[in-house]
Order: C-alpha cells, then structure tokens, then sequence
C-alpha cells in the first residue's frame, strides 16, 4: 500500500485523470440507478401501500386490473376483514386554469380494510360519493383542498378533502373516492361490483371459475412495461459496470507497461512480485474508492437539487451494493497486469 500511495502522489496529474473517470461513471451508474428505482417505485407505490398478497380479477383481465370488472355473481356475497373491492379506470382531472392531469381513478368501499388503513398527508377520507382523496402529486401542481374538479366527460364534479403521499399506479397519481363514482365513471351498471379483490391472505380463494388469482409480484410484473423498463435499466447498469471494468483494466495495464523497468529494478533489488501485486491492486482500490467518494457527494447534492417532479429514489442500502460492486470490478480489472508483473525478468529489462 505504501508503494501504491508513493506512486499516486508522484504522478498526480495520470491519476487524477483515472479517478476523474472513475467519478464520472460511478456518478452516472448512481443517477441511473436511482432514476430505475424511481421510475419502478411510482409504479407500486399504491400497490404497496395496501399491504395486499392477492389479488383476483376477471379470467379475460390478461392480468390488468383496469381492464377487469366482476359482477355480483362471480363475487362473495361478503368478504372478510381481509379482503376488499377496488374498482379501476383511467381518468383526465381537469379543472379552469390547470394543466389537465391524467391518473387512474380507484374506488373504494369505506367500511373495508385498504380504506380504513389510508393514510392521509392533510385533510380528510370521503364520506360522499362526490368527495375524493388525491395523491400529493396534484398538491405539487396547484390543486388544494376543497377544490372541485372534473373527471373525463363525466357531468358531476367532485370535491379535494385530502392528499395521500406516494399513491401511484403505472406512474400515474391516484385519485381515491367510492365504488358508486367509479361505476359512474366507468359507465356500467349496478351489477358489477368491482375491478378486483384485493386480499392480505395469500391463500385467499373462492369456488368460481372466472376469476383468476395472481399473487402480488406476479400483477406487479404484468403491470404494462414495468418488465421492460427494470430490464432495460439492468442492462445499461450493468453495461456501465463492464465498462469501468475496461477503463481501469486499460489503465492499470498501460501504467505495468511504462513502469516495467521500475519494477525490474525492485524485483532485482529483491522485493518480492506478492508485494509488487499488493501495489497494484492497492492502487486499484485506492483509485476506486476515491473516485466512489467523489462520485457519491456528487449523487447526494443532485438528490438535494432534484425536483419533486422528477421519479428518482435514492436508496442507501442499493446505492452501497453499488458501490461495493465497483469496487469489486476494480479489483478484477488490477488483476489483468498481474502476469506481466509475474514475469519481469530484472536482467533481460535492466542489461537491454
């Protein structure tokens, strides 16, 4: 390690230069992981915050909730205290001097688990079929309590009584309010009951052969483009990762070339290769890990800077396997020069 420290410090202008790329691509495989984990979270926020194990939906559904409607006969004439009914349908909130907002309207049935366990930002539940609860993403843009608004084409407005943070489906906000509005916005009749039944148990099942029961990862993973977008992610994440790999194998390596007949000298004076390898791995993790430091005071004033609008989670514990990971990838990338440090013959280096 003190050869390694020696050496940085001499050439400091070469290293400077290795640690400032290393900046620049943790920084990168930060922010993009980060914007994954954002745009993966907006997805399930909702689905999360129900604390839901199963969900079971028409047998046409093709695993889409908002495509989904049961009616009275294929339902339980009553659900436990752990199952509920949720009723989906895309809708435009529109309101004079507002930017129309598209978002997926989910009623409730009040006297039902998901309901009872809402957990409110300010305001209230509602109590009429006029009243809803919106996710903070319309507080972000204007919208306040006790402001109505309309929903599709529908003729009744309905009324703000409160914000609930982090209620998202499919990237786009919740608007809460009760069966009776979603029927009414979906434009059926009384006979259907609901999109789905959500339930805590995941064993719930009933005798009916047009329902289909999915457990939550396997709805999340049919949620349109959530697959692709995690997988796309990966990919550029872990292309990233290859790529550091690359930079600090090409770097290290040409750095064992120039220095060969450094090393030479050294070995002929009889330092041993193990302590000539030790320095160059000790480099690499030197490099790396200065490069980490840098990148992740980087990521932390953007993630103080972001705005609102922006689907970016900055998780800790993720973040750190992260890095941990480039750190690894660094230490295989010092591997690459190890042979030539293996085979440098003192005399052939020296007596040339």
């Amino acid at each position: 390690m003190f050869l390694a420290l020696k050496e940085i410090k001499h050439e400091k202008l070469r290293y400077g230069l290795i640690i400032a790329m290393i900046v620049l691509i943790s920084y990168l495989i930060f922010i993009l992981t980060s914007l994954a984990l954002g745009l993966a979270r907006q997805n399930t926020t909702a689905i999360d915050s129900w604390g839901i194990d199963r969900i079971a939906l028409n047998q046409d559904a093709n695993v889409n909730m908002s495509q989904s409607l049961l009616t009275k006969q294929q339902v339980p004439t009553k659900l436990s205290r752990h199952e509920a009914y949720l009723g989906q349908v895309p809708v435009v909130a529109k309101a004079s001097g507002y930017t129309k907002t598209s978002a997926q309207f989910i009623g409730l049935d009040a006297h039902q688990f998901i309901a009872k366990n809402m957990q409110l930002v300010t305001g209230h539940k509602p109590t009429t079929n006029q009243e809803i609860v919106v996710d903070t993403a319309f507080q972000n843009a204007g919208y306040h309590l006790g402001q109505w608004i309309h929903l599709n084409s529908y003729g009744q407005r309905f009324k703000i009584v409160g914000f609930v943070k982090d209620a998202k489906i499919n990237i786009a906000p919740i608007v809460y309010g009760s069966l009776t509005a979603w029927r009414n916005l979906k434009n059926v009749g009384p006979n259907l009951i609901a999109s789905a039944i959500v339930s805590q148990n995941g064993h719930f099942t009933q005798k009916n052969d047009q329902l289909r029961y999915y457990s939550t990862d396997t709805f999340i993973s049919k949620l349109p483009g959530y697959s692709a977008q995690n997988t796309t992610f990966t990919f550029m994440i872990a292309f990233l990762m290859i790529i550091s790999l690359i930079v600090i194998a090409v770097f290290l390596y040409i750095l064992t070339v120039q220095k060969l007949q450094n090393y030479a000298v050294l070995r002929a004076q009889g330092i041993p290769a193990k302590t000539l390898i030790g320095a160059t791995i000790g480099q690499a993790v030197i490099l790396v890990v200065s490069g980490l430091i840098i990148g992740t005071l980087l990521t932390a004033i953007t993630a103080f800077g972001m705005p609102a609008s922006v689907p970016m989670t900055f998780d800790i514990p993720i973040l750190s396997a992260v890095a941990a990971g480039l750190v690894v990838t660094g230490v295989i990338g010092s591997l690459f020069p190890i042979r030539m440090i293996l085979r440098v013959d003192p005399v052939s280096v020296i007596g040339g």
